[in-house]
C-alpha cells in the first residue's frame, strides 16, 4: 500500500515537512470499487484538512505505476502547503 511505503520511509524525503508529517498522510481509494479496471478511478491524498483528488483512466499504461508516484508527488506538495500554515494555526500536529 502507498501510504504505508510513505509512513514506512521507504521513499527519500528530502524536506523536514515531509519527514514531520509522513506520519499523518492518507491515500484513500474514493473509486466506486477497489478494481482499477473500472472507468473513473479517483485516488485522494490526504493530510489532516488538506487533500488533493486525482483521477484516472484504466487505459493509461503502467497505471499502479503512475498513481504510485503521483500519490508521492501528491504527498510532498501538501507537506509544503502545510509548511506555510501560519505556525499559530493549531490544527496541524505532527504524530512523530
Amino acid at each position: 500500500m502507498i501510504e504505508d511505503s510513505i509512513k514506512s520511509g521507504r521513499y527519500p524525503l528530502d524536506q523536514d515537512t515531509e519527514k514531520q508529517f509522513m506520519g499523518l498522510v492518507q491515500v484513500i481509494n474514493r473509486s466506486s470499487s477497489d478494481d482499477l479496471k473500472e472507468s473513473n478511478i479517483r485516488i485522494e491524498v490526504r493530510l489532516q484538512d488538506l487533500y488533493v483528488l486525482n483521477n484516472y483512466i484504466q487505459s493509461i499504461q503502467h497505471l499502479p505505476g503512475v498513481i504510485e508516484i503521483d500519490a508521492l508527488d501528491s504527498f510532498k506538495m501538501l507537506s509544503r502547503r502545510v509548511g506555510r500554515i501560519d505556525k499559530s494555526d493549531i490544527s496541524f500536529h505532527s504524530s512523530n
